[in-house]
């Protein structure tokens, strides 16, 4: 917004002390070529796009990254019809480089890998996204933005309509108000939350999933160099345990994804009642488990049973043992989950009701892979903004 409208002023609230504390530094870190979307759709042609500008952008300002490559592997005859399906997909969408290659060579690429065959995506990478985050604000900041962190936000107020700063954000600092014209907000976790202070409908609802990761111990990281994923079952909702590389040179393996019960619930036992309420009692979460519970308990027996979870890593790669690896770090996904049980696959702009509502624009979904594609999904914000605001004439506060 500020680098094509550098006449306003931009400010971004915070909720933490720091950013990208949540699902943008706790993700993986991997940049996805656009190999799994539907040809011509919003995701394939962002995620492709994404690509380009996450290396570039990584290049010039020094953020770590590696163009390590994927395999997606096919251990089992069933999912060759599969991985072909998604080959064509890759080819459609204008993946660069891609290839399939045959079970000798798997080896070539991954020595320790088996499969029968696999897509080789050379230009799939993984970067640190919390650099890239910290890159961009203070960026930001150079360019004459203003921060506000430990900023949690309570409510949006509108004032005269007529004034500069028509929306007063307060938080639960009530001596700090800021005053704005018009508001994004990208509240992940809390996007439903935020979309409702504004009027706007409850559904769809944020579900979260925690993904819990096992670290290979260093001295058998040699056994893998890149990223080697399954091919994806459609009959389920998540993709499955994957391996991927790190830039400060760790490997994880997973994750898994169970329902977290808290928004935030990082550790295996952490709990908040009121949103493990919300979220249990809702039908749309409700259908979801009942459409994939022999899947459901599998994940939580997997969550648990650490054995179990090398057990399916050894498909790819048999040396790996239970005392090759450690429990690691863990992330927590913002699902956007629709009343009839369906995940919400499309990126959902809304606003809300009345004066303040039409100020608002709130980014209440932006699906994986959101952290690749998110150069470009900012230039489709701003292009939403546009027309919602019609602020190219105007030469007032903006905050987003």
């Amino acid at each position: 917004m500020q680098t094509r409208y550098p006449m306003l002023k931009c400010a971004i609230i915070e909720k933490e002390d720091g950013f990208a504390e949540h699902q943008s530094g706790r993700s993986s870190g991997v940049i996805h070529a656009g190999i799994y979307y539907a040809p011509g759709s919003l995701m394939a042609k962002l995620c492709v796009d994404g690509l380009h500008r996450m290396y570039k952008f990584c290049q010039q300002h020094d953020v770590a990254h590696d163009r390590c490559g994927k395999l997606i592997v096919a251990t089992e005859t069933e999912e060759l019809e599969r991985l072909a399906g998604l080959y064509e997909r890759a080819k459609i969408n204008n993946v660069p480089d891609v290839r399939m290659v045959e079970k000798n060579e798997i080896k070539d690429i991954e020595p320790h890998c088996q499969g029968l065959r696999a897509i080789h995506s050379p230009h799939t990478g993984i970067v640190d996204y919390h650099g890239v985050t910290n890159t961009l604000v203070r960026l930001f900041k150079e360019d004459g933005g203003f921060s506000y962190t430990n900023f949690k936000v309570t409510s949006f107020n509108p004032v005269d309509s007529s004034s500069n700063s028509a929306v007063h954000i307060h938080g639960k600092n009530k001596d700090v108000v800021v005053k704005a014209r018009y508001v994004i907000t990208c509240g992940g976790l809390y996007a439903d939350k935020l979309a409702v202070m504004s009027g706007c409908n409850p559904l769809p609802k944020i579900v979260p999933f925690r993904g819990d990761y096992l670290v290979l111990k260093e001295e058998k990281r040699h056994l893998v160099k890149g990223n080697i994923y399954p091919v994806p079952n459609p009959k389920f909702p998540f993709l499955g345990v994957h391996f991927t590389p790190r830039t400060d040179g760790e490997m994880w393996l997973g994750p898994n994804a169970i329902l977290a019960f808290k928004r935030e619930g990082y550790g295996l036992f952490d709990f908040n009642l009121k949103e493990f309420a919300e979220a249990s009692f809702y039908r749309g979460l409700q259908k979801l488990v009942f459409k994939n519970f022999g899947h459901v308990v599998n994940e939580l027996y997997n969550g648990f049973n650490l054995t179990a979870t090398v057990k399916n890593l050894q498909k790819f790669i048999p040396e790996i043992t239970p005392k090759d690896v450690v429990r690691g770090p863990s992330g927590v996904r913002a699902q956007a989950l629709a009343a009839d049980g369906s995940l919400v696959n499309d990126f959902l702009f809304d606003g809300g009701t009345g004066d303040v509502g039409s100020r608002m624009l709130h980014v209440r979904n932006a699906p994986s892979p959101a952290a690749t594609s998110s150069l470009a999904i900012a230039e489709m914000v701003v292009d939403e903004a546009e027309q919602k605001f019609s602020f190219k004439t105007v030469r007032h506060d903006f905050l987003s």
